[in-house]
């Protein structure tokens, strides 16, 4: 998950970015702009920019790049937020252009995506496993979810970047294993700190704590078509029978903020305000619970690899359930392997998502029907039918209170009919050591500034 999120800026490079403002930037775009209705982006790119292999970058590599993502038979994650593109074609060797099937103001924060690297291309395909890209670092050592070792690339296009010599990532999935490892100096930045171990942290005086608030949200997605979660009234029970406010309390130590069951966060630019806060109701639960017909025990798998304190926060859910006559009973879950054997495939469980900074983008990647990522598998309720119009409506509306209310709308029938409790949204919690420097202003759309640590940081 964030490893291989880091990897893949670590090699390589998008259309646009995310930089460490916040704001939408080209990369090897040099410029973009749309046609007077919406339905076309234009992409300029830069010339002269460099494949680790020799190559210069052209049209063709950025059209089978993200080609590779698109069709019917393609099994990639971003396969869902490349729905709407109708065809991609050059407009020269350094201009693409991408028709939609509808207007999109946001679609190039779309290319800013982590999974549509641009690869060189070779008679019409690329090779996803080359690790071969434009990026700030050439892979030298490459071990899938285990450590990328990486040599500066000296023909970087983008100057005042790319600062360290060589660069190691490791997938440390323990908690305590990432402390230990930053504590003795083996490592200098690690992701994801305990909140429970910050003070810890912070007073050592080789350590300095970084903490960002942005769109990450800790979730416990229903998936509808294992049973009994395809029940309304079921869901609509457990979801009343959470105490956001003790969970935040208890596993964040403050450091973030209650969820509505929807992945729109305060940072968006469409976020539903007025969409009253889901609270603890034993009365509402049990009623709903009542009503599903269910009886019996059900299962929640959780581990740690989801999230700091997942299993605590899954027991502390069993626990105000019970409250309302609901047995739940809790499945600590491997940690290794949790995201290939247990994440979108077993009935309930404990998930992290990074959040994204636009709602489509958001929508697109875990909610729309086609989305490989879909992990409550809400496709074919009534309401689901109904979202699924609405966030194509939206995508192309250029008004801005129209937009707004169709996005407040999605965040509605999400909250009320889909699959998902959003528990909480965390703020991003790093450990950094003091020789690892900075600028003042970090990214909060991904950890480890954007994900892009690598390239952004360098040593005091």
């Amino acid at each position: 998950n964030g490893f291989s999120t880091g990897v893949g800026f670590l090699y390589g490079n998008h259309l646009t970015e995310v930089d460490n403002k916040g704001n939408l930037v080209p990369d090897l775009a040099e410029n973009y702009s749309p046609s007077d209705d919406g339905k076309v982006w234009y992409f300029e790119l830069r010339k002269g920019v460099e494949f680790h292999n020799g190559k210069t970058l052209s049209a063709d590599d950025v059209i089978t790049s993200i080609n590779y993502h698109r069709g019917e038979k393609s099994k990639s994650a971003a396969k869902g937020i490349l729905t709407a593109v109708k065809n991609i074609r050059k407009d020269g060797n350094n201009k693409v252009a991408f028709e939609l099937e509808s207007a999109n103001a946001d679609f190039p924060y779309i290319m800013s995506d982590y999974h549509l690297v641009i690869m060189p291309s070779k008679d019409g395909k690329i090779d996803p496993t080359s690790g071969i890209g434009t990026g700030p670092y050439k892979l030298t050592n490459y071990e899938a979810g285990v450590r990328a070792e990486a040599k500066r690339h000296p023909n970087y296009f983008k100057s005042g970047r790319a600062h360290f010599d060589e660069v190691l990532f490791l997938s440390l999935i323990d908690v305590t294993a990432r402390q230990n490892a930053l504590m003795s100096g083996n490592v200098d930045v690690i992701d994801r700190v305990d909140p429970k171990t910050v003070d810890l942290l912070a007073r050592n005086p080789n350590i300095k704590i970084m903490e960002n608030t942005g769109t990450l949200h800790y979730t416990f997605p229903m998936r509808l078509d294992v049973e009994p979660f395809g029940n309304y009234d079921l869901r609509m029970a457990l979801k009343l029978s959470l105490k956001r406010q003790e969970m935040v309390d208890k596993i964040l130590l403050g450091h973030g903020a209650l969820g509505n069951d929807h992945p729109i966060s305060t940072a968006n630019r469409y976020h539903a305000s007025n969409l009253p806060q889901r609270e603890f109701d034993k009365d509402k639960a049990a009623f709903h619970y009542k009503k599903s017909g269910h009886s019996g025990t059900i299962k929640l798998s959780a581990s740690d690899a989801a999230f700091a304190g997942a299993v605590d926060a899954a027991q502390l859910i069993a626990a105000s359930a019970k409250e309302v006559g609901i047995d739940i009973q809790v499945v600590r879950e491997p940690k290794d392997g949790y995201w290939s054997n247990v994440w979108n495939k077993k009935g309930w469980c404990a998930c992290y998502w990074g959040g994204r900074p636009t709602e489509d983008w958001m929508f697109s990647s875990a909610y729309v029907d086609s989305t490989k990522w879909n992990d409550t598998a809400w496709k074919t309720t009534d309401g689901a039918k109904k979202f699924n119009k609405l966030a194509v409506q939206a995508r192309g509306e250029l008004d801005e209170s129209k937009r707004r209310a169709l996005y407040a709308e999605c965040q509605r029938l999400i909250n009320d009919d889909g699959g998902a409790i959003v528990a909480m949204f965390a703020n991003y919690i790093e450990g950094l050591s003091k020789k690892v420097a900075h600028d003042k202003d970090v990214a909060a759309n991904w950890g480890l500034d954007g994900a892009k640590a690598a390239e952004r940081w360098w040593f005091a």
